[in-house]
């Protein structure tokens, strides 16, 4: 990885960590999910400024290209996420199917009354 790219790396990083504060700041994104993106920028921050990092985690891989074990760090920390807000959506699925529920025993009760 050349001086440039770790320029660039580091540039964008900022930049998205600033929006997320931003986001949040402004009650855009809750504080746990914006914990999860600070955390990605300043991975990125480090893979870029320490690049020995980069080539150690390629050279465990049996990767050659630093840049190839970093794609697939990437898709593979994408996955995970995918994953997490499943289990997030699922869990807000059962919540508002319970709660359509009580609403409809709520009115059928109402209207018994009337």
């Amino acid at each position: 990885m050349n001086s440039m790219a770790q320029i660039v790396s580091i540039g964008i990083s900022l930049i998205f960590m600033s929006i997320i504060f931003e986001l949040t700041r402004r009650k855009k994104l809750k504080e746990k999910y914006a914990l999860l993106w600070i955390a990605v920028g300043t991975a990125i921050i480090i893979l870029a400024i320490f690049k020995e990092i980069v080539f150690f985690i390629a050279s465990i891989m049996g990767i050659k290209t630093p840049i190839n074990a970093m794609l697939f760090i990437g898709i593979f920390f994408i996955l995970v996420i995918n994953l997490y807000y499943s289990l997030e959506i699922s869990k807000l699925n059962e919540q508002v199917k319970k709660l359509a529920q009580k609403l409809a025993l709520l009115q059928h009760g109402k209207s018994k009354q009337d």
